[in-house]
């Protein structure tokens, strides 16, 4: 069976709503709304597939894409391949062309809306910033929180509170206090054992490739509604995150870094081939930082993730 390679849009709004539009019932997965776009024709280059598509669509003319991410699922009747760009620049307004009802809706309000299966994350990726904040180590208590306090009013939307010299009690106490820091403004991912996801509701929760070894069999520790991550640094890894669901990695480290100088770094290549076949949103990890952002876009990647590059020094 011949993998369909479709292009799909996320068009973001000047206030941050996305636009989605609803299958017709005769459709292919008929009823359910998806990301605007359809399949690249024979020789057609996906940037050029996705300005024909919005143009017959739509009735838009894209001025500014990226790419965000690719997709691959097999459905029981098909093979389908999601090449997903990002467009925050076009002009005209949107309006459903062939009588298919269109919305814009808030990110967070994307889980509301039934898509089909091979969409699922592309919502991830729509509702996850470009940027990911992990807490340095040897931090005292009061600098940490007064750091992760600054980064989220400095507009970083993800934090992971690593803190792997703290003892199991100090490390909850932070995380109560770092949940109330990110509240409404910022989304906290925390990291230790699975027994206390009960603790903090509220909290995504990171695990790490040695908890992602022990539980990926099992599958999904808690519904979709929180968000589940993991670290990874190789293909195995990988499978094993989309074996048990999470919603997203970090794949590192991509160069060499201070913290780790022993890990042998992926370099971009390699990086680029594991996040083409992994079908998740990606945060490249490891002597990258706001400046590498858009050659992480270019290799497949969500965005970047790291210690020193975004926490504000007090």
């Amino acid at each position: 069976m011949k993998r369909i390679h479709v292009v799909a849009a996320l068009i973001r709004g000047t206030d941050g709503r996305i636009l989605i539009a609803r299958r017709a019932d005769t459709q292919h997965q008929g009823g359910l709304w998806e990301f605007p776009g359809g399949k690249v024709e024979q020789g057609e280059s996906p940037e050029a597939a996705l300005a024909r598509e919005l143009r017959e669509e739509l009735g838009i003319e894209v001025s500014y894409s990226r790419p965000l991410i690719k997709v691959s699922h097999d459905y029981p009747d098909k093979q389908v391949l999601l090449d997903v760009r990002e467009v925050s620049a076009f002009s005209g307004e949107p309006r459903g062309v062939e009588g298919q009802p269109l919305a814009w809706v808030a990110p967070r309000e994307l889980g509301q809306y039934d898509f089909p299966e091979a969409n699922k994350p592309i919502v991830a990726a729509a509702r996850l910033p470009d940027q990911y904040l992990i807490t340095p180590d040897a931090l005292e208590v009061p600098q940490m929180l007064k750091g992760i306090q600054k980064a989220v009013a400095n507009g970083i939307k993800l934090v992971q509170l690593r803190a792997p010299d703290m003892y199991d009690p100090k490390y909850r106490d932070v995380a109560v206090d770092a949940v109330g820091l990110c509240a409404g403004k910022a989304q906290l991912m925390l990291k230790g054992p699975l027994e206390w996801l009960g603790d903090f509701p509220a909290a995504g929760w990171h695990l790490t490739a040695t908890q992602l070894r022990k539980y990926a069999a099992k599958g999904r520790p808690f519904p979709q509604d929180r968000w589940l991550a993991a670290s990874c640094h190789n293909a195995e890894e990988l499978a094993l995150a989309e074996q048990m669901g999470v919603d997203f990695v970090t794949l590192s480290p991509v160069q060499a870094t201070q913290t780790h100088p022993d890990a042998a770094p992926l370099g971009w290549d390699e990086a680029q081939r594991l996040v083409s076949g992994f079908s998740r949103p990606v945060y490249l990890l490891g002597g990258v930082g706001p400046a590498e952002r858009e050659q992480a876009w270019a290799v497949g990647a969500q965005g970047v993730a790291g210690i020193r590059a975004f926490w504000p020094e007090a």
